[in-house]
């Protein structure tokens, strides 16, 4: 009887998820750009977060340091004025995180997946990066973000943007 509850439990999250990766899209597809907010797309699916922006030294030094939660929805998205090889920590970040890297026309290069907190390993997003979009640990691989998919942000120079907002 416990074996046959577990596997209903474990089809109900697999379908729950399946169903949280699937709504979104048509929403990210249609919504206007906005400062507060980075849409990401993928062959198959798509995702919004709500975000706060690290966009000077200052900002990307604290990143997510000390927060005991985040909502499933939301992240924080890290701008640098030129491409650059970017290596994070998890140094007093209290929950794991999945770290997005992306290139100055918001494609995605590089994914970390679950950085463990308060470790003080290096995390190396690889060369090229202007984009990090931190969100919670697991979540992209839940969702099925991977390297090749887009992000977009008023951030990102429409000119070069492979998802520009203006469309």
């Amino acid at each position: 009887m416990g074996g046959r509850s577990a596997r209903s439990d474990m089809r109900a999250g697999l379908a729950a998820a399946a169903l949280f990766a699937a709504l979104p899209w048509p929403a990210v597809a249609e919504a206007d750009c906005a400062a507060d907010r980075a849409d990401l797309r993928w062959q198959g699916g798509g995702e919004s977060f709500t975000v706060e922006l690290a966009d000077d030294p200052e900002e990307r030094g604290r990143g997510l340091m000390f927060r005991e939660a985040m909502d499933p929805a939301a992240g924080m998205l890290f701008v640098y004025e030129s491409p650059r090889r970017a290596q994070f920590w998890m140094k007093n970040t209290l929950i794991p995180l999945d770290m997005v890297f992306a290139d100055g026309t918001g494609l995605v290069t590089h994914i970390h997946s679950n950085a463990i907190p308060g470790d003080l390993t290096p995390i190396d997003g690889g060369p090229g990066v202007v984009f990090v979009l931190e969100i919670n640990g697991g979540l992209a691989n839940t969702l099925g973000i991977a390297p090749g998919a887009e992000l977009r942000h008023p951030a990102i120079p429409s000119g070069t943007a492979v998802w520009p907002c203006e469309q």
